[in-house]
């Protein structure tokens, strides 16, 4: 992945720690920048992935866990 791409991640996954307030705002912009991290990874398996028939069941863990 290029620089900027992974910069940008890791700001938001910097972001995601610090959010961690009980009200409403704070945890629905949390969960939007949790969004964007797992969208971004998403992105970043389906580009390094071999096209085909491959199930990658690292897929289902990484969500379960952002649930």
């Amino acid at each position: 992945m290029r620089q900027t791409y992974l910069l940008a991640r890791d700001h938001l996954e910097q972001a995601a720690a610090i959010l961690k307030g009980p009200d409403n705002h704070t945890t629905e912009l949390r969960s939007i920048v949790q969004r964007t991290i797992a969208l971004m990874m998403e992105y970043e398996r389906a580009a390094s992935r071999p096209g085909g028939n491959i199930v990658d069941f690292s897929d289902y863990w990484v969500h379960k866990q952002m649930n």
